[in-house]
C-alpha cells in the first residue's frame, strides 16, 4: 500500500503560520534567497493574508517544509497531489519542479489573479447539495469551481451574485454556505487570461519527471510527463477542480495512507469523504509528526 501526501488550497491560511515550520529547516532560508529577507518575514502577518500572492506563496512554503520534515524522518511519498495552489508544492516534494522555480511562479500566480480581480470577487462553499441541484442555481457569470465532495460544490464569481446563488441553496435544502477565505474567483473561466500569462512564464523554467505519482487535482490523473505537470499548474487557477474524483483515483492505485501537509485538516475530511475502504487519512497539523511516522512504518510493515 502507498503513501499520499496532500497539499491544501487557499482558505486554510492563519496570521504567524511560517513560524511554526520544523526546527532547524531550510525551506524559509531557500524563500529568502529568492524573494528577499523583508517579504519573507512579511508574508504570515495578518494584513499581508489580505493578499492572494502572500497566501499562496505562504502555503507553497509551509507544504514544502512540512513534507521535507516527514521525509527527513523516513515518512516518503509514492504519491503526491494539491489543490488548487496545494498543486505547487506537491510538484516540488515530487521533483517535478525546483522550489526556487516554484517561488518565482507562485508569486507571480499571486499577483496576476489579484491584479485581475483586485476586490469583489472570491468563492463560495455549498454543503449538502450536489453539482447537479447547485448548477441550475447559478447566477450568470457564476461557475461551477470545486467539486470538493459529492455533495460540497465551491462557486466562483461576484460576491453579491454568490449570495443569491447561496440563498437559493439554503431554500433548495443546503446544510451550509460560506463565503470562503478566498479573494479570487478561481477555478472558472473568469481566470482564463491570467492563467494563459502563466504558461507563457513556464517557458523559461525546466521540468524534470517526478520521482512519484503526481496526481492532479483538476483532472485527477496521474502525471509524470513534465510537460503536462507543467500545463496541470499554468492553467488550474482556471479548471474546476475535481478533488472528489482525485481522492477516489489515489484509493484505486491503492493508497493507504494519506498525509495532509499543514495548515489546516480540510482535505483530510474531505478525503475519508471519498474513500471506501480503511484507507488512514491524517492532518499532520493535527495529528503531528510522530502519529505519521507511526502510521508509515505500520503501513511499510505489511507491504
Amino acid at each position: 500500500m502507498k503513501i499520499l501526501f496532500t497539499f491544501p488550497g487557499q482558505g486554510t491560511q492563519y496570521p504567524g503560520m511560517l513560524h511554526q515550520l520544523p526546527a532547524g529547516d531550510e525551506t524559509l532560508a531557500q524563500a529568502r534567497a529568492v524573494l528577499g529577507d523583508a517579504d519573507v518575514e512579511r508574508l504570515d502577518t495578518e494584513s499581508a493574508l489580505h493578499h492572494t500572492r502572500a497566501v499562496q506563496l505562504s502555503l507553497l512554503i509551509a507544504g514544502v517544509a512540512w513534507a521535507r520534515e516527514l521525509i527527513k524522518r523516513d515518512v516518503t511519498p509514492d504519491m503526491v497531489s494539491g489543490l488548487s495552489i496545494g498543486a505547487f508544492p506537491a510538484a516540488v516534494v515530487a521533483g517535478a519542479l525546483g522550489f526556487d522555480d516554484a517561488l518565482r511562479l507562485v508569486a507571480l500566480r499571486g499577483d496576476l489573479m489579484e491584479q485581475a480581480y483586485p476586490e469583489g470577487y472570491g468563492l463560495t462553499a455549498i454543503m449538502g447539495l450536489s453539482r447537479e441541484q447547485v448548477e441550475p442555481l447559478l447566477e450568470p457569470e457564476t461557475f461551477i469551481a470545486n467539486l470538493n465532495a459529492e455533495r460540497q460544490i465551491v462557486i466562483a464569481g461576484r460576491d453579491e451574485l454568490m449570495a443569491k446563488v447561496g440563498e437559493r441553496a439554503l431554500v433548495k435544502g443546503a446544510n451550509k454556505v460560506r463565503r470562503l477565505a478566498v479573494s479570487v474567483p478561481s477555478h472558472c473561466a473568469l481566470l482564463d487570461a491570467p492563467a494563459q500569462r502563466l504558461n507563457e512564464a513556464f517557458s523559461s523554467v525546466t521540468l524534470m519527471r517526478p520521482r512519484c505519482a503526481y496526481l492532479s487535482g483538476s483532472t485527477a490523473r496521474v502525471l509524470w510527463q513534465p510537460e503536462r505537470i507543467a500545463d496541470d499548474l499554468a492553467f488550474n487557477m482556471a479548471r474546476t477542480v475535481h478533488w472528489h474524483d482525485a481522492m477516489a483515483a489515489a484509493e484505486e492505485r491503492d493508497v493507504g495512507l494519506s498525509i495532509e501537509m499543514p495548515p489546516g485538516g480540510v482535505l483530510t475530511c474531505l478525503t475519508r469523504q471519498a474513500i471506501v475502504r480503511g484507507e488512514e487519512s491524517i492532518s499532520l497539523e493535527r495529528s503531528g509528526c510522530d502519529v505519521a511516522v507511526h502510521l508509515a512504518r505500520q503501513l511499510r510493515a505489511r507491504r
